[in-house]
């Protein structure tokens, strides 16, 4: 079997990408989000990495797009039936980064704290 024809590994590529898993445990922790609440979340990403991330989840059938006729138009971002069964196993490796990993807080330069 040729690795580039490998369902499991255009998944594991597409997931490897920089901010898709990221864009997922967003999902994964609010369940709905819209872009600009993606944007203003994932900090530093562009807006043209973001839309090509989640058009590659969408067309993989891991997150849905859902527009409202409004104005201004309203888009919200969720996952799919098929994105909730890979978050339930993405679930264990975030428990696992939090454990290991935990986010500290943001400090100012720490010598100069423990040198007052």
């Amino acid at each position: 079997m040729e690795t580039e024809k490998c369902v499991p590994f255009e998944i594991v590529q597409l997931l490897s990408k920089r901010w898709a898993l990221l864009i997922l445990s967003l999902l994964i922790r609010d369940h709905k989000l819209r872009y600009t609440e993606l944007a203003n979340r994932l900090d530093g990403i562009s807006p043209k990495t973001l839309t090509e991330r989640l058009r590659e989840l969408e067309r993989e059938g891991i997150i849905k797009r859902e527009l409202f006729s409004e104005i201004p138009p309203r888009v919200e971002y969720s996952l799919t039936k098929k994105g909730t069964e890979l978050a339930a196993s993405f679930v264990h490796v975030l428990d696992w980064a939090e454990k290991w990993y935990p986010s500290q807080p943001k400090s100012t330069n720490t010598r100069s704290q423990s040198a007052t």
